[in-house]
């Protein structure tokens, strides 16, 4: 039987492998001065140009997001990352789930109902998996801070 209240470590490792794919590929984008992601629908012409920044500072700072959501999902497991308050961290995690949940449920959303976005099923499978990887390392998290009574 497998014990769901031991601490694991893998969900943080794959999601700061994640959050440095988003960067890197943000990285990319940015470089191009175009918004969007490698593999993701296309951004065209207007709604660049209508966009509320420039195309090249929103990718830079999705890219510096990435990053600092990688460096914070290693410190839900590191000793370094285990001395900030257990309430703060859990609020900095609740907050990155609302956003990353809110990207994930949009994916979701459209690859499997089609909301004109242009995402397909296979993005749609990614936001599940996601979701259910921020989850369980906040409740990984949550189970190796926790105080024992007594």
């Amino acid at each position: 039987m497998v014990d769901s209240d031991r601490p694991r470590r893998w969900p943080a490792y794959a999601l700061a492998v994640l959050f440095l794919g988003y960067a890197a590929g943000k990285a990319a984008f940015a470089l191009q001065a175009r918004l969007g992601f490698p593999g993701g629908p296309p951004v065209s012409a207007a709604d660049t140009g209508s966009y509320f920044m420039d195309a090249a500072t929103a990718q830079w700072l999705a890219t510096a997001s990435g990053v600092l959501g990688a460096c914070v999902a290693i410190a839900t497991v590191t000793a370094l990352g285990r001395r900030v308050p257990r309430t703060l961290m859990l609020l900095v995690l609740v907050g990155m789930l609302l956003a990353v949940g809110g990207g994930a449920g949009i994916m979701i959303a459209d690859g499997f109902v089609g909301i004109g976005v242009g995402w397909q099923w296979y993005h749609g499978v990614l936001g599940i998996l996601v979701i259910g990887l921020f989850l369980e390392m906040i409740r990984s998290y949550a189970a190796a801070t926790r105080r024992v009574a007594g």
